[in-house]
Parts: C-alpha cells; sequence; structure tokens
C-alpha cells in the first residue's frame, strides 16, 4: 500500500471500538480532501466470534454498498493477506491505504507504579494516559496499602503493562527495588495470552537499571527507558510514551482475537483511540494557537483532552481518562458519584428519585438501548452533564504538569502539585470546546449538545462550541500521522460543527436577577442588554463574519476580557449563533423540585428548544 502523501487519493480507516466498527473512505475530490462514505458493524472481538476482522469486513461491506466502491478482492482476504483491491488508474475501484485505530476489549489498560504518589507515580500516570491508556491504579509505596494488599490489587487487575517508576536519577535506589519485588510476588497475569510473560516499562533511577532488571527478567518481558522523574524539576514523558505504543502493538494487539491478521493488513501502526483523539486536540491547537478542551463520553468511560499554556507560555497537552463515567455501562457510578438529586436538577419535569434510579438502572443493564420518549431523552443529557461535570473535575485533578520532554517546574510545584494543575485548566483562557461522543454527536439538534456543554463544564467569557460531527478524530488523529495536511482539511470541512459561541460573564452574587450586566452589540448594531440570570440566543446567518462587543455596565463584570474590560470579538457564527448566559458560576438551581423543573422548562425556552 502507499504511505507517500503525494499519491494518496482514497485512503480507508477504521476505528474499532469496545462495541461499533466504524469505517471511514477518505477521498481526494476536485474540491479537496474529503470524508465521504461511512459504515458500522458490531464489534467481533468477543466470543463466539472472537476475531476482530470479521467485523472490519461488515464495516468495509456496508461502505461497498453506499458507495458503489468495490474495495474487497472475492476471497476478502481468506489467506492472510490484505483483503483490498488496490486502486486503478480509473480511480473508481480499490484503497491507496488502510489505516485502523482500536479501544476494542476495553482498550489499553495499565497499572503505574512509583515511589511517591504525588511525585513519580502521578509523572507515569500523565506519561500512561497521554498514551491511551486507561490507569487502573496507581501504586506508590506512601499510598498507605500494606505490601499484600499491594500484591492482592495488581493480582485482581491483571493489566496489560505496568510502567514501573521511583526515585530521580542518581538518588536512593531501595524503594524501587521493593516496588520491584512487588511486582514478581504478585505475578499478575496480562488479560490476553496464556503464556505471555507481562509487559514492564521500567523509567526509574538510572542507577537502579541492573537491579530491577535482575529482579524482573525472569517473569517479564522488560523494556528500559529514561527516568519520567530524573530530576525533581524535571518530567520526561516521551521515552516511556514510545514504549507503551510499542508494547501495546507487540504484546497486546497481537495477542488479541484477530489482531494479528489486522495488523497484516496495514502498514502503518494501529492506534490506540484516545492517543489518536489526542494527536488530532494537539494537531488542532498548534495549528490555531487556541487554547482547546475535547470531551470524549462513551458508554463506558469519559476522556477529556486539555491544551492550555503552562507557566512558561508553552502549550501543554493532558489528558485523562474516567473510566467510571459513561453513558450506559458505567451510568450506575455517574448516579453514584453525582447523586440523584444532582441529576434531577436538569430535568424540565418532575420525577420521583426512585423512578431515576430505575431507568438507569435499566440503561446500565440493556447498554445499547436509546431512549424512546423526550423524558429519556431529558435524562441521558441530565446524566451527560453530570458525567462531563464530574470528567472536568477529575482532569483538573491530573492536568498538574507539562506533557513532553524535559518540562521544567519550580521547586514550589513539586510539593503543591493540584494547585499548579488547578490553574493549568483556566475557563477564562479556553477559546475551543469540542464535544464528541454518541450523547453529543448524535444529540436531536446541535443547540441540545451545545447546552450540555455549557452546563456541564460550566463555561466561562467567551468560548466556541463545537461538536465532532460522526465521531470522526481517532480516524483523522492516526491519518494525520501519514497526512496531516489531508486530516487537517477534512477535520475543519467535515468533521468540527461550529455549533455556537457562548458569552458567559462573571460578577458578584449581589447583583440581582434582571439587572443589566452589560450591553452587546452585533455588527455595530445594538441588540437586547445581557441580564443576569437568564439565558438567550442571538441568531445569526451561519458562517457569516461576525463581530461581537460586549460592554460590562460595571468594573466588577467581566465578560472573558478582564473586570470591566470590554470583550471585542470577531468570528465565523456557528449554527446557532452567540449563546448569553446570565447565570452566574458555579451554577445554582432553585431549592425544591416543583422550582426546579420550572426553572429547567424557562432555560429551555429561552434558546427556543421547547415552547414557553
Amino acid at each position: 500500500m502507499k504511505t507517500d502523501p503525494a499519491a494518496l487519493r482514497t485512503v480507508l480507516v477504521t476505528d474499532c471500538g469496545s462495541t461499533t466498527t466504524k469505517a471511514l473512505l477518505f477521498e481526494k475530490t476536485g474540491e479537496g480532501w474529503r470524508q465521504t462514505h461511512r459504515g458500522e458493524a458490531p464489534t467481533t472481538v468477543e466470543q463466539p466470534v472472537a476475531d476482530v476482522t470479521a467485523g472490519a469486513l461488515n464495516a468495509f461491506a456496508e461502505v461497498e454498498e453506499i458507495s458503489g466502491r468495490k474495495i474487497l478482492t472475492p476471497d476478502t482476504g481468506q489467506d492472510g493477506g490484505a483483503p483490498f483491491l488496490e486502486s486503478g488508474e480509473d480511480g473508481a475501484h480499490g484503497i491507496d491505504l488502510y489505516l485502523s485505530t482500536s479501544s476494542a476489549g476495553g482498550g489499553l489498560q495499565m497499572t503505574v507504579a512509583g515511589v511517591v504518589r504525588q511525585m513519580s507515580a502521578e509523572s507515569a500516570e500523565r506519561a500512561a494516559l497521554s498514551a491511551g491508556a486507561i490507569v487502573m491504579d496507581a501504586i506508590s509505596a506512601d499510598d498507605g496499602r500494606e505490601d499484600h494488599e499491594r500484591i492482592q490489587r495488581l493480582r485482581q487487575l491483571r493489566p496489560d503493562i505496568v510502567l514501573l517508576t521511583g526515585g530521580v536519577d542518581g538518588g536512593s535506589q531501595e524503594h524501587v527495588v521493593e516496588m520491584a519485588e512487588t511486582l514478581v510476588a504478585a505475578a499478575p497475569r496480562p488479560r490476553f495470552g496464556d503464556t505471555l510473560r507481562l509487559p514492564v516499562i521500567y523509567a526509574g533511577n538510572n542507577e537502579a537499571v541492573d537491579d530491577v532488571r535482575r529482579i524482573l527478567e525472569k517473569t517479564a518481558q522488560m523494556a528500559v527507558v529514561g527516568n519520567v522523574r530524573p530530576a525533581l524539576d524535571a518530567e520526561n514523558l516521551g521515552p516511556a510514551r514510545e514504549a507503551i505504543h510499542e508494547f501495546f502493538l507487540t504484546h497486546v494487539m497481537s495477542h488479541s482475537p484477530g489482531y494479528d491478521k489486522l495488523l497484516r493488513w496495514t502498514p502503518v501502526p494501529v492506534m490506540p483511540t484516545p492517543a489518536a483523539v489526542g494527536d488530532m486536540v494537539r494537531e488542532h491547537a498548534a495549528g490555531t494557537g487556541q487554547a482547546v478542551l475535547c470531551a470524549d463520553i462513551g458508554g463506558a468511560t469519559t476522556d477529556v483532552f486539555s491544551v492550555f499554556e503552562n507557566r512558561g507560555g508553552e502549550p501543554a497537552f493532558n489528558r485523562t481518562v474516567s473510566a467510571n463515567l459513561g453513558m450506559s455501562y458505567s451510568v450506575a457510578n455517574v448516579l453514584i458519584e453525582a447523586g440523584v438529586e444532582g441529576i434531577r436538577r436538569w430535568l424540565p419535569y418532575g420525577i420521583q428519585l426512585s423512578e431515576i434510579r430505575d431507568r438507569l438502572r435499566n440503561k446500565m443493564i440493556r447498554p445499547t438501548s436509546i431512549p424512546q420518549t423526550l423524558e429519556d431523552l431529558w435524562l441521558e443529557q441530565a446524566v451527560c452533564r453530570e458525567a462531563l461535570r464530574l470528567a472536568l473535575v477529575h482532569h483538573r485533578s491530573l492536568a498538574v504538569g507539562l506533557s513532553g520532554v524535559q518540562q521544567q517546574r519550580g521547586i514550589a510545584d513539586i510539593f503543591s502539585q493540584t494547585a499548579s494543575g488547578a490553574g493549568l485548566v483556566d475557563m477564562m483562557r479556553l477559546d475551543l470546546v469540542i464535544g464528541s461522543g454518541g450523547v453529543l454527536s448524535h444529540a436531536p439538534d446541535r443547540l441540545s449538545a451545545a447546552l450540555m456543554i455549557l452546563e456541564g463544564f460550566e463555561l466561562l467569557g467567551f468560548t466556541q462550541i463545537a461538536v465532532d460531527s460522526i465521531f470522526m478524530m481517532p480516524h483523522l488523529g492516526v491519518f494525520a500521522s501519514i497526512h496531516p495536511e489531508a486530516a487537517r482539511e477534512i477535520f475543519l470541512r467535515d468533521c468540527l460543527v461550529n455549533v455556537a459561541h457562548a458569552v458567559v460573564p462573571v460578577f458578584p452574587r449581589k447583583r440581582p436577577a434582571g439587572s443589566v450586566l452589560a450591553e452587546v452589540f452585533v455588527n455595530g448594531e445594538p441588540a437586547e442588554p445581557f441580564k443576569a440570570g437568564a439565558l438567550e440566543r442571538i441568531d445569526l446567518k451561519t458562517g457569516t463574519a461576525t463581530r461581537l462587543v460586549v460592554r460590562p455596565a460595571r468594573g466588577s463584570i467581566d465578560v472573558g476580557a478582564g473586570p470591566g474590560m470590554p470583550l471585542d470579538r470577531e468570528f465565523t457564527a456557528g449554527l446557532c449563533g452567540v449563546i448569553l448566559d446570565g447565570r452566574n458560576r458555579p451554577l445554582q438551581t432553585a431549592p425544591s423540585v416543583d422550582e426546579q423543573a420550572v426553572e429547567r422548562r424557562a432555560v429551555m425556552a429561552g434558546l427556543g428548544l421547547i415552547e414557553s
């Protein structure tokens, strides 16, 4: 297959998810690179099929049927080779390149181990998360557990890969050697491959390498890379991240049902789905210079990606995965963490708490079901708001350092990392928020998706709200590794849907509801005054160049440009214009159930989602 970007005309990309395998066709047309056709099929990584390529072939067949383009060979790869026809000179059949990402089988599941929880173990966790892994546990010498408890925990988890860290280069070796001995005592078996030795990456004190290797080499498949924390004020995540990707391909994917065939079909390494999404977020942030926040909310997990400037003025990428927050498999966890009252506050109708619990438990039992009534839909969207809120709290707690090689920090940050992380994700500096996942990408209307993001993340200042049209970002992330220009072109034209721009001021709570917060001018023309407590929308023609000026009524009001300073922005209008949200942060709801329902109906009516 072709990998030269100049020679590419037709590229087929799949994302093999936990439940669905999605195939997209990217083609170079007379209008440039576009996403042209799409096919889906159930993922077949589990019994009775236990071969991921079966689901992939079904998705390819749907793309063939919809596009009318012959893609598969008559024998469909029965000889073990790639099942694709090579593209002909007429451009009417075959493909030039096949690529894939994967999160099937639960994705890449890892355990990290370090000496100090808030230093080496935390750096290891960031390395694993940025590589696209789900971190099931972070074990450290100071985590308060006894040795037998750590051993039992490791045996229960059965991680795909263990990342072992600890100590600065040239420092004490005792504790990191003890962590290696704990790992040997536990002898955890990996999820896939009964005869496979557990992949272990050592990224700790360089002077302890020989002792750690001697302890682990008989029971583990080892890789030794540079220390993730070579000094107290430095972090080096790149080598560990690359080793994780290498082990993912050679020791995880190759032992998953059918992946040995899938790996032979593509000349490019299969990427973990979250890593591909993260690459696309980073690519867009680097190309635009924007501060970006992206949430991918799935059935079992919610991933949050962010790019904000660090204290040195450099863009810092962070990714977290909330493995217990999702819309179906993990919906009961959202119920537990948010509380049933926390979910009910978003509903525009009265309902008993017991009924909310029953409906959400039924959703967990039948994870592939979709809402059948308007009330069910509103309940699902209420869960989405709480999952986004909780996932952002989790993201803030872990986005405490820079993801990159030899990132410098001050000594004060070493001992107060949570505080430094809280300063990194600054919602007032956020330029673009992207929502992805079924509940957002496939919402009945884009305005509902914008409202879920606005309220779930409690946006501040001036922010563009966008959604991933059909969950295309994983496909584009792996495509960008070959042809970044084409991937960016498709991302902007077919993937990123510009929904709306939101203005959310911050002001003292003593201002009464209905009082004027600011004057608003659109393209030089005055609009209705911006009032406290109100939620309104200004309609604009989609795609038109727009200038918005918002002038605060008081010096204590910050509309996104600083206290008392006017906001003056030029932008391209989205599908739903500009949303003016005069509700102060954090959002507060009425005390009684009836009042909450009335309040929610007023909010939705203010945006035109329901009749007033």
